[in-house]
């Protein structure tokens, strides 16, 4: 699905490594019954290599990683590449608040989402200042940046649901504001971007779907 972040990350990685493929888009609120074929959930995204069907944008994007190897998204070094993994599994905690902050705002201020965000960005500003470069994956993006990457492009959903950004210490997140700005440049963030008004109307139209079921 065009605007679903998840799908956005192998998506990501096929122009990241230059794989020629083929999209297709369903409509998530109006699933076709020849997707079940594919994914018996209905869940987006899937790989179909002709050979066989890969389902969940993580496994999808490391399968391409070992299929594809060049360019390398991950380090070379065993432990290297290991940290990078466990990088990876500390977003999902992240997604959580964030999904939870544009679904269910009302449920906190926002000085107490503040609160929930701060701990899991810290994580992220804390990995690259250690590390020193612009790019969790060093002078040019790699797995973590990518798999990360679709929801800093949806950042500002946040400030579009509240009216206004969360009221954030200034300069606490320097180094992820210039990670921010450095993949805004990374082409295949280009070639994968939609702007966030786009995104905003598929977040109203989420929102209006969830509420219809209540």
């Amino acid at each position: 699905m065009e605007y679903c972040p998840y799908a956005q990350r192998p998506r990501l990685v096929l122009n990241a490594k230059n794989i020629p493929h083929d999209i297709v888009n369903i409509n998530l609120l109006d699933k076709p019954d020849w997707y079940f074929k594919i994914h018996p959930e209905g869940i987006v995204p899937a790989l179909d290599t002709g050979s066989e069907i890969v389902i969940e944008s993580l496994v999808i994007s490391d399968f391409l990683e070992e299929k594809y190897p060049k360019p390398a998204l991950y380090p070379a070094n065993p432990e290297a590449k290991k940290r990078d993994q466990e990088l990876i599994e500390k977003i999902d905690p992240l997604l959580s608040v964030f999904f939870l902050c544009l679904w269910k705002k009302d449920l906190k201020t926002p000085e107490e989402w503040v609160e929930e965000f701060v701990p899991h960005l810290e994580v992220f500003e804390s990995e690259l200042g250690s590390r020193g470069t612009p790019f969790f994956g060093g002078s040019k993006p790699g797995m973590v940046d990518y798999m990360l990457w679709p929801w800093g492009e949806r950042k500002d959903l946040i400030v579009v649901a509240f009216g206004k950004k969360l009221p954030c210490e200034k300069n606490k997140f320097t180094l992820l504001e210039k990670w921010y700005q450095a993949m805004l440049q990374d082409p295949p963030c280009k070639a994968t971007h939609n702007d966030i008004e786009q995104h905003w109307k598929v977040v109203q139209q989420k929102i209006k779907s969830l509420e219809s079921k209540l």
